[in-house]
């Protein structure tokens, strides 16, 4: 058997720490494309969301830092919690990023605006 950590941390991207749902968790688990180019509009978590780069690249900004971080294949990633942010897809291929939610049992975990 051989196992190998790809990440371990108490923080989000952002140096929130990690806080979960108070009551009823559920996870929600989905794969998210995007394609070469495109961007999301401006959103925000309420609850932790982790990411894991399957192809692509993403871009992250952070709306209230400013701070932009870039992520490739094989990355683990723990958003930034109620913090409005973007992202991009700056390559030439599609990203796919698979995604665990730790919400609250019945609700989303994205809020559009900023």
């Amino acid at each position: 058997m051989n196992s190998r950590t790809i990440l371990r941390t108490t923080q989000t991207i952002s140096g929130q720490p990690i806080a979960l749902p108070q009551k009823s968790p559920e996870v929600v688990v989905s794969i998210l494309e995007i394609e070469p180019g495109a961007k999301l509009p401006p959103h925000q978590h309420p609850f932790a969301r982790y990411g894991y780069i399957l192809s692509g690249t993403l871009s992250v900004t952070n709306l209230e830092t400013r701070k932009v971080m870039t992520f490739q294949s094989g990355a683990f990633i723990i958003e930034s919690m109620a913090q409005w942010h973007s992202g991009t897809n700056p390559g030439m291929e599609p990203l796919q990023i698979l995604i665990l939610d730790q919400v609250e049992e019945g609700m989303e975990n994205i809020i559009l605006g900023g």
